[in-house]
């Protein structure tokens, strides 16, 4: 055998342009995109709230000369969130950051570490809080038979039966005429997305128009719907240590919902999530980062943490399928 060999000449060594970690794209989360994030300098407060029906009774009449106009009011209540301060921490050790090779930054990956585990128990938690049924004005059930009107939907996934169009335009209907407010937002787990975008009803739509695979900027013109959003997000259903298992965060759902454009006085939304600006000292509207020196352990801990709480504002506002698909 020819010496020396082509083990001998080379000494594997970790190399310095490359290394690999499962981290998802920020782009997979809707926790902050979905709603308006009201900034709040207190943990928990009270805001105003009108009563609906004050509003759109109609009780102005005939004014006969010299007689008093019909008058009236609306009542005003309040309402209040809290919100729920969440951290995550991770130690980094002297030992490990004296001797790390490159490419390898313990701190700086410890940072992103902690934040994309925040970044997740929002979007856990926004799934927990918004995408659920029985919390808003309708919750349609998907069903692989018979379908009834504003109980059932077949669903979406039965290419043969199911009407995704009209089951969009009459959750449309229900919150308008409810509310007098149009949906303009529709949430749809990846599972849903899946199933829609592949729906004959949908391809039938643009097949003689255009030979491009669907996208939410399409559905959204389908639907007359302004924003469709898609959460990708991905979590670990196993404990550490056992096997593993992942599940898309956002089950088999749909919300459609009336979103302010932007938050402010006398505007009606489905939902807000008030984010406390005092988390880590300040250092963050949503999540603060921050880095301080644990001598007990010969250690640097980086740490995150936000504060938040995902309000439904206006229950009427939203129309949700659970199960929409199988």
């Amino acid at each position: 055998m020819p010496q020396p060999n082509i083990n001998s000449v080379h000494i594997d060594a970790i190399l310095t342009n490359i290394s690999i970690a499962y981290m998802q794209n920020t782009d997979n989360y809707i926790a902050d995109k979905v709603f308006p994030i009201i900034p709040v300098d207190k943990r928990s407060d009270k805001f105003f709230t009108y009563t609906k029906n004050d509003w759109f009774r109609d009780e102005a009449q005939r004014r006969a000369p010299a007689t008093e106009s019909a008058g009236g009011g609306y009542n005003l209540s309040t309402g209040s969130y809290s919100a729920d301060v969440f951290a995550f921490h991770k130690d980094v050790p002297d030992q490990i950051t004296a001797n790390a090779d490159s490419p390898l930054n313990p701190l700086r990956e410890a940072a992103e570490f902690v934040t994309n585990r925040l970044l997740l128990r929002r979007e856990i938690q926004f799934v927990s809080d918004f995408m659920q049924a029985g919390v808003w004005g309708n919750t349609v059930t998907g069903t692989a038979g018979t379908a009834t009107p504003g109980t059932f939907a077949t669903q979406w996934s039965n290419y043969t039966s199911s009407d995704p169009i009209e089951d969009i335009e009459e959750g449309k209907a229900d919150i308008l005429s409810a509310t007098g407010m149009e949906a303009n937002t529709l949430v749809l787990g990846y599972d849903v997305f899946r199933q829609l975008k592949n729906h004959p009803d949908l391809v039938d739509r643009i097949k003689y128009t255009s030979s491009q695979t669907i996208t939410t900027d399409m559905m959204a013109a389908m639907f007359d719907i302004p924003r469709v959003i898609v959460s990708k997000a991905v979590k670990a259903t196993n404990l550490e240590g056992a096997t593993e298992a992942y599940a898309f965060a956002t089950g088999k759902t749909a919300l459609l919902a009336h979103v302010a454009p932007q938050p402010g006085l006398m505007t009606p939304s489905a939902g807000y999530t008030f984010s406390w600006t005092g988390v880590s000292g300040g250092l963050g509207a949503t999540i603060g980062t921050s880095q301080f020196r644990m001598d007990s352990i010969r250690a640097d801990r980086v740490e995150a943490e936000m504060a938040f709480d995902n309000k439904i504002i206006g229950a009427d506002l939203g129309y949700f399928w659970n199960s929409i698909v199988a």
